[in-house]
Parts: C-alpha cells; structure tokens; sequence
C-alpha cells in the first residue's frame, strides 16, 4: 500500500530502491527537506564537498566507473548554478547523473526574489531532460521520468524541486528504476554495404573509442580478420590498449606519430564506437562507422557507410560475412612503426640529474600503482602524460574530462571514484592549476576518510597554456603561477604530505606516497619547458614556434629559449 510521506522523502526512497547509495552536494535551506530525508534513510549517504561543481565531477566519475545513475544536488540559486560544470562533463561524457536543483519558494518564482534564478532553463544545453516540478502531485511522475531518461539516454537530467514543495506530503510508494539490457544491430543491407567495403580494399585502418567497452575480444577478432592496425581514441585507452598486439597507439591532439600514421595510410577507416573530434586527423578514405547513438555518426568527417548499433553486436554480425584478408603490409608496417615510437617515448621517460621531466614521474607512478588502480588526470599536460605513459591492463581504468575538457577535474572526480570503490586505489594527476582551483576538496577527502593518492605536477604555469601560446608565435604572458608548498598544504588539510625535488630520490618517494594509509598528497616540481610534441606538426605551427623564438629574443627573454633547448633535445633531435 502507498504511505503517506515528503516529496524530499519519496524522492530518498525512490533512489536507495533503484540502487542509488550516496548523493553528492552542500546543504542550504532550500535543500534542507532532501537533506532530513538522507539523514533518515540506512544506505544512502550524503557527501558534502565544499563547491558544489566537485560535487557534480564526483556524480560524473562514479558514473563512468559504475555505469550506474548517481545523484547530485544544489541548493536554489547560485548552489545548483555551480554544479553547470560537473553536469555538462557528465552529459558530454554520456553519463547518467540526476541533479536535484532546489528552487526558491514557489509562490516567490517570477518576482526576482532572493537568490531566483530559472534553473531547468540555465541546464536545458547540459542535460537530456530538465523540468520544473510545480506542485507536489508531480513529484512521484517527474522523478520517474527524469531517471528514466538519464538511464537510458546517459546523460544528465535536472529535476527543479522548490524546497516548500519538497516539504509537502503525497501518497506515493517508492519505485525501483533499474536499467534495461538490449542488442541493437544494424539492418542487413547494412551490414552488406560494410562488407563490400571491407572485403574491396587491404589497407583497412581500425580507430576505436569508449564505444569498445565490454567488445575487447571482438576487436582483436575483426582487427585479425581485416589485418588492420587498431588506433584508439583517449576514451578508448582503457577498453582498447590492453592484451593487444594490433594496436598501434593514440591519435589526436594527445597522440602519437605511430597512431597518426596508420590513420592517414588507410584506404578504409573503420570506427567503432568513437567520436575523436579533431576533423584533420581523419584520412582521406572510405569511412564506415559503427555507434549506437546515429546522431553521432558523420560529425566529423564524412561517412559513405553508417551503421547504427552496439561495437559488439555489429562486430559479430560482420565476422561472419566478412573475407580473411591476408595481405599483411599495412599492419605489419604500422606495428613496427609503433614499436619505434614506443622505444623514442620510453626514452623520454627517464631521471635527468639537471631536471625532473614529467614523463618520468608518470612511469613511476605506472609501475608502482595497483594493477586496478583507478588514475584521473587533470586537463592539461597531466593528461598528455597519462596518455602516453599510463598502462592499462584490462583492470585499470582511466577517467578523466576527455570531451568536455575542463580544468581542475581531477581531484573532485576522484572523490566519487573512491566513494563507490572503497578498497580500491585511486590516483588523481593533478596540475598544480587545476589543483589550486578547486583545492578545498582536500579537506573534502579528509571528512570523509577517502584515501586518494593526488599526484601535483607541479611547474609553476598554466603549462599546456604555454605550449599552445609557443605554437601561435605568442610570448608566454599572464600564465606564471605563484604556488605555496602544496605538501605542507596537504599537511594542514589533514593529509599526509610528499614532495620530491630530484630525480635520484622520486623512485622511493613515488612508493612511499602510495603505499600510505589514507589520503596523501605527493608535489613534484616537474620541468616548465617539457614540450608536448603532436602527432603531426603543421607549417602554421612550425611557423608560430619560429615567431615565438622571434618574439621571445625581441623581448628580452631569450633565457626562456636556452631553457626550452635544454629540456628537449633529447626529443627535437
């Protein structure tokens, strides 16, 4: 029989029934109904942050890792406005999250009272579903369908809940809403359009995205019977690069000439569940993509054969129909060229007695991490460094705002790792400016016992700034950081500190700082000038490095290049 109960009530129950165990946010008076709910309910927990957009990167990462809808919320006003952020990272990333957005008092809407603003207007661009809950008989009808839609669409969806109507009672009984399971496979003329394609040509080139997930095995199956190199996109390292001997690295703004490579020799390009965005590395060829969303499919490059369906699925429809090829020329060329680019990056990964180069850092980290480690760079050069220098194993995974791409992720998306993973080691990369820009979430880490492992490449800048002024001819200006000593920080905050200044002493300090129990922060000043080489370098950005050694000399800083020699010869030359 339905109880009488709170909408705020009814809402609590509604989630712990649908699997939902913890809800992300601050508290405020307008969330002040939901709040006593959680504080009333076993198995639910609220984890307070101290800003509300960490709150919604937390949401977003236990998403990614769980697949499972995860909760956020924000009091009216300006509280809800700061979770924007985190929920455009989450609906970018396909995600399901609820965000519950309290609302001033109903009877106040529309008269520019305190704090009012119009949120399922403002969430509208960041959301698949966004609505206005006005009277409390909608409560029970409007939650349904929000979760409804962030599940199956995976995305964001905003319920604006007024915190009077969150207080009012209803008759309602709370309603488990559980995922559904489907195969979807592409029609057969198709799937004959694909094969004609494939079994017309030899030079078949596999690019590979987070779509892969859970189709590992069929991969390499279709990847042996095309004979094509495996390229996989930043959202697909951690479902493609593992156990694989077609692959052939990463492409991209953070790849590598190996991936690049492969990409422009093909005659067909085959995508499997990516959506890589950068229009100029895409070959000229023949494109068949395969994705389970077709709204997603052509939007970068044109495609002459779309087809809408799961990685998995339409692999399996394919293999069968499909010819072996046997030419091996193309694949044996890109593996070899992939071998050597590996053996030019590993080398770069290496302790220097003048400098600590971030690459270095980075596979200290990877060899001493967990083999189910959990590692979430920052956007910025951490993240080009966890491309190229992380190992995924099937059981790692690697979370990050890979589409989205903001900065200061790292940390907060952490927090909701290590929240739905408790045994699990968790490893944020952070940069020294995405750090200090949302760096109360240190304490966030420490009230709630979460034992994060945060790494600081720490290099004074906004460094992958720098690198992008430097390829523009630009002089680097206004991108100088003045950091404290984040170790000492971290020790105020109530976490164990870390620093590492040389080389020689990084190997037993990078093991020390992980194996500590409980939440540690470890800084290491890493070389300003590493220069993070692309894949292709075009004649604008020779030209624009070439105006910036220019521009650098004419205005008095000519120091700035003796450095930037100094910290890459060993990869200019």
């Amino acid at each position: 029989m339905p109880t009488r109960t709170t909408v705020a009530r009814h809402i609590i129950d509604t989630l712990h029934a649908s699997g939902v165990q913890r809800v992300y946010g601050l508290p405020g008076d307008s969330l002040n109904g939901v709040t006593d709910a959680i504080r009333q309910t076993d198995g639910v927990d609220w984890v307070i942050t101290r800003h509300e957009e960490a709150a919604a990167f937390a949401a977003s990462a236990e998403a990614s890792l769980t697949g499972n809808l995860t909760v956020c919320a924000g009091s009216c006003g300006p509280g809800n406005l700061h979770l924007i952020n985190g929920l455009f990272d989450a609906q970018r990333s396909g995600v399901p999250v609820l965000a519950l957005a309290a609302h001033i008092p109903s009877e106040e809407i529309g008269t520019g009272y305190f704090q009012e603003t119009h949120p399922q207007e403002l969430f509208r661009e960041c959301s698949v579903y966004a609505e206005h809950v006005s009277s409390a008989e909608q409560a029970p009808r409007l939650l349904r369908i929000a979760m409804r839609a962030a599940i199956e669409k995976r995305g964001v969806a905003v319920l604006v809940l007024p915190g009077d109507v969150a207080l009012e009672e209803i008759t309602a009984e709370a309603a488990a809403i559980r995922p559904t399971a489907s195969a979807v496979v592409p029609a057969e003329e198709d799937l004959a359009r694909a094969v004609r394609a494939l079994d017309g040509c030899e030079d078949v080139t596999i690019l590979a995205g987070a779509g892969c997930a859970g189709a590992h095995d069929e991969l390499l199956e279709i990847a042996e019977t095309l004979k094509a190199p495996i390229v996989h996109a930043m959202r697909g390292k951690e479902w493609v690069e593992h156990d694989n001997p077609y692959d052939v690295g990463m492409t991209g703004l953070l790849g590598f000439s190996s991936g690049y490579r492969a990409m422009m020799a093909a005659e067909t390009l085959l995508v499997l569940g990516s959506d890589l965005p950068y229009q100029q590395f895409y070959p000229d060829a023949t494109v068949i993509q395969v994705d389970i969303r077709g709204d997603r499919i052509g939007r970068r490059t044109p495609v002459e054969v779309p087809l809408v369906g799961g990685v998995g699925e339409t692999i399996r429809a394919l293999l069968p129909r499909l010819r072996t090829h046997t030419g091996r020329k193309h694949l044996d060329g890109a593996t070899k060229h992939y071998a050597k680019t590996r053996r030019t990056l590993d080398d770069l990964a290496t302790p220097s007695k003048r400098t600590i180069h971030p690459q270095y850092l980075t596979r200290l980290i990877d060899e001493a991490a967990d083999d189910d480690a959990v590692f979430l760079p920052d956007v910025g050069s951490p993240v080009i460094w966890a491309a190229r220098y992380l190992t995924m194993n099937g059981r790692r995974r690697i979370v990050g705002s890979f589409t989205h791409g903001s900065m200061a992720n790292a940390l907060p998306q952490a927090i909701g790792a290590q929240a739905a993973s408790p045994g699990r080691q968790v490893i944020a990369l952070a940069g020294d400016g995405g750090l200090s820009m949302l760096m109360g979430e240190l304490l966030t880490l420490v009230e709630h016992d979460l034992p994060v492992k945060v790494v600081v490449f720490n290099n004074a800048s906004y460094n992958f700034v720098e690198v992008e002024m430097k390829a523009d001819g630009f002089v680097n200006f206004g991108t100088d950081l003045s950091n404290p000593d984040f170790s000492k920080v971290a020790e105020a905050c109530g976490l164990a500190g870390f620093r590492a200044d040389k080389s020689k002493d990084l190997a037993g300090t990078v093991k020390r700082f992980l194996a500590h129990d409980g939440p540690a922060l470890l800084e290491v000043e890493v070389e300003r000038q590493e220069l993070t080489i692309p894949p292709s370098i075009s004649a604008a950005q020779a030209k624009g490095f070439t105006l910036y050694s220019l521009r650098t000399v004419l205005s008095g800083r000519g120091d700035e290049l003796v450095d930037l020699a100094k910290a890459n010869l060993r990869q200019l030359f």
